[in-house]
């Protein structure tokens, strides 16, 4: 469900050059007066420009010390939901997406409760909640840039329907090889911020 804004009343989440702004939540019923439609945690803004259709996603840890917010392009977004088969994806509900031209905000409440986990080859860095054990990111560094994937698990406000699910498979995968899909497939644009 979509309830229009005028740009007179949205002005302030409306980005120049953008005809509308629709804010959106599957998770709310349709009274008028719902207060989670005017929750900034749980909603999620799509904006129709000239060109394009974006929709502000949202994820989260469980106990919500990690949170992030993806700019996704799509209406609805066809999201790429990629199961892993390694074995801490696995043991961890890994099951990756990423957009190269989306734009990545991660916000820390407790950084002391962010446990960095690498293995294996050690080019991708497994952001872990040590309060509640949820991996709602992955980062990897290359050439002195950070690229990110996100758990689609984590995310709070997608519809399932959205959700295009397959397996992958990465076994005897070169790690130049590796670096070189994740800087054509991962986030390119990410930015970690403290609450």
């Amino acid at each position: 469900m979509f309830m229009r804004i005028s740009l007179r009343t949205a002005s302030s989440v409306a980005a120049p050059g953008r005809r509308d702004v629709r804010v959106a939540s599957p998770h709310n019923g349709s009274h008028p007066h719902n207060p989670e439609l005017h929750d900034p945690k749980r909603n999620f803004i799509i904006s129709q420009g000239p060109q394009e259709t974006r929709v502000l996603i949202k994820g989260k840890c469980h106990c919500e010390n990690m949170a992030f917010a993806l700019d996704w392009e799509g209406d609805p977004p066809e999201i790429p939901a990629r199961a892993c088969d390694c074995s801490f994806c696995i043991a961890h509900g890994g099951v990756w997406a990423s957009n190269p031209r989306s734009t990545l905000v991660v916000t820390i409440r407790d950084p002391a409760l962010v446990s960095k986990y690498a293995f294996g080859t050690r080019t991708a860095t497994f952001h872990v909640c040590s309060r509640c054990g949820t991996v709602p990111l992955v980062t990897s560094e290359i050439a002195n840039h950070v690229y990110a994937v996100v758990n689609v698990n984590a995310l709070v406000n997608v519809e399932e329907s959205w959700l295009r699910r397959a397996a992958s498979q990465f076994d005897g995968e070169s790690i130049e090889s590796r670096l070189a899909r994740r800087q054509r497939n991962w986030i390119a644009s990410v930015r970690f911020a403290c609450a």
